[in-house]
């Protein structure tokens, strides 16, 4: 079965697991992706939600600092950016985006940023937190309300879909999530040290270069056919390039076990 189909099924599996608490149909989770309970009991936080109240000086309660620590050990020990790409529901929406850019030929960037800006929106982030006294990404962050607008079915979730569609179709190939969105950043910080991670067997590879055109972070892939290699961090661990591999190049491995063969 794809890698690619598993995690949509996942994605879709959280969100309507969050849609079912929400309206007390089925308990599971209840809340949304910046703070939620799961099974009544355990509390769960957004870590760079809190890190953001933390630089703002308000004080944090426990549950919400046990919360964060729970999320960011799991993304930590799981996979680099597996929040990205296996929770966020905006991917769900610059994948579309992305499909519509490659079907009708709209292949021109009217914006060009670096992958790197996002590292400069992080620290924006946490310098506006500070300066301002708020959670300066959380009051924008199209992440909380594309999530909050299906979790609670609000009809706000129609304008936002055209808003970030429009973006990455006609202004920037994956502008959002590859080049924005400071959690890409967060969390390519907490999966430096993942111990899920794609592999790259040089000898096996035939330069045949199709998990470049399908990957949505290009740049962790400049060393294909040159040399074995871990993907870095900044990887979304979608799986996307193991799926097209047919030369058994690329595969998911368990970090420490890979390095010691």
């Amino acid at each position: 079965m794809k890698i690619n189909f598993i995690r949509r099924v996942v994605t879709l599996s959280i969100l309507t697991l969050f849609l079912l608490g929400n309206f007390k149909i089925y308990e599971i989770l209840v809340g949304d992706l910046s703070s939620s309970v799961l099974f009544g009991k355990i509390s769960l936080s957004d870590p760079f939600a809190v890190l953001q109240i933390i630089f703002t000086g308000v004080g944090v309660g426990a549950s919400a600092i046990s919360g964060a620590l729970i999320v960011l050990i799991f993304y930590a020990l799981i996979a680099p950016r597996a929040f990205c790409g296996w929770v966020c529901p905006v991917n769900l929406i610059t994948d579309f985006a992305n499909f519509i850019r490659k079907k009708f030929g709209f292949y021109e960037n009217f914006i060009k940023i670096s992958p790197k800006f996002r590292y400069l929106t992080l620290i924006l982030s946490l310098i506006m937190s500070s300066a301002l006294g708020i959670q300066a990404f959380d009051n924008i962050s199209q992440v909380g309300a594309l999530t909050r607008s299906i979790v609670f079915l609000s009809a706000d979730f129609f304008g936002i879909f055209i808003v970030i569609f429009a973006i990455d179709c006609f202004l920037g190939e994956r502008l959002i999530c590859s080049n924005i969105c400071p959690l890409g950043a967060f969390y390519a910080f907490v999966g430096k040290f993942s111990l899920i991670r794609i592999f790259h067997t040089s000898e096996n590879c035939t330069k045949c270069m199709k998990c470049k055109a399908v990957c949505p972070e290009k740049q962790v892939l400049e060393q294909i056919a040159k040399k074995d290699f871990k993907i870095s961090s900044e990887c979304i661990s979608c799986g996307r390039c193991v799926d097209v591999c047919e030369d058994n190049a690329l595969n998911f491995n368990i970090q420490n076990l890979k390095e010691k063969k």
